[in-house]
């Protein structure tokens, strides 16, 4: 089979073997996948990573149980042992022997097959299309925002770093009612912005300390900056970024003035597929460009241009 592979350089594979599922799990067959900005860090030297890229996905269910054979799915990142403390209080994110599909002791889903157990598994509705059904695991990573902190209606909330995920996380706070905000620094963002009803801004624009909650989503350490001068004291910041490196941090000011700092991580796939499903998300407007697979490492090198949306790989 094919593979996109990362071992201290870029590369396609393949003749590599079709894995054999192991202990129960299903073998999928993709049919679809995303690059996400993740990917773009594990190359960047995040982790030391190395192995078989990619996280968001749909497939089909080659080998299995009978009631998943030929079933279209998309699956949850994280695979987990189901007994540590964290399985068994419900926090399966945080399971303390957990692998990470394509970033953590895990292959990844840039391959032509992937193995999972059948519980990360969710079936896509018909109504959903492939190009959309790749979107479920950013969005449901944008729900969670929603689970860390409650967004009155009445709160004022600014999203720094509108890219492939701060469009979603925009999005979904959008629909609590809240005053939504996003940090814009280019014309496609704010167009996009503006059809959806979300008011954009530039940063030298926004009032300092006026928001009660900065989510950030810009992967830099400028991001947090930008954060803590526009929340206000006592309000909440929410990090969706993974760093490759460690930025400096002004942690007076979160002290002094009482900031609250949320780390947010998965989310819910079933609340996904039904925002999807509904037609209250717009996924489609964010696909810039699409690759075959065969071009995947072209399409790595086109997903990395600065500003740049979603890039999908056709399988």
């Amino acid at each position: 089979m094919r593979a996109l592979v990362f071992d201290r350089q870029l590369h396609l594979e393949t003749s590599r073997s079709v894995p054999q599922p192991q202990d129960g799990d299903v073998l999928l067959k993709i049919r679809r996948a995303g690059i996400c900005n993740t990917d773009l860090e594990l190359v960047a030297g995040m982790y030391g990573f190395s192995g078989v890229l990619g996280h968001e996905f749909v497939a089909d269910v080659t080998e299995g149980p009978p009631y998943l054979i030929g079933k279209r799915v998309v699956g949850e990142i994280s695979v987990v042992c189901g007994s540590c403390d964290f399985c068994q209080r419900g926090i399966p994110s945080q399971c303390r022997n957990r692998s990470t599909i394509g970033i953590r002791h895990y292959p990844g889903a840039f391959a032509d097959y992937l193995p999972l157990p059948p519980r990360n598994l969710h079936i896509v509705p018909d109504k959903i299309s492939d190009d959309e059904a790749v979107f479920v695991e950013p969005l449901a990573a944008a729900l969670q925002v929603t689970e860390a902190v409650h967004i009155s209606p009445r709160d004022r909330v600014v999203v720094v770093g509108v890219g492939k995920l701060g469009m979603l996380v925009a999005q979904v706070l959008k629909l609590t009612g809240a005053d939504v905000v996003g940090v814009v620094r280019r014309e496609k963002q704010a167009k996009l912005l503006d059809k959806w009803g979300i008011v954009s801004a530039e940063l030298s624009d926004l009032p300092e300390q006026s928001a009660q909650v900065v989510v950030d989503v810009t992967g830099l350490a400028q991001g947090f900056a930008d954060a803590l001068n526009l929340v206000e004291s006592r309000g909440t910041i929410i990090l969706k970024s993974t760093y490759n490196g460690f930025p400096q941090v002004d942690m007076t000011q979160v002290a002094v003035r009482e900031i609250k700092v949320i780390g947010s991580r998965c989310g819910p796939f079933d609340a996904a597929l039904r925002l999807l499903e509904r037609g209250l998300i717009d996924v489609t407007s964010l696909i810039e460009n699409r690759y075959p697979f065969d071009n995947a490492v072209e399409a790595m090198d086109v997903a990395a241009e600065p500003g740049k949306l979603k890039v999908l790989l056709d399988f």
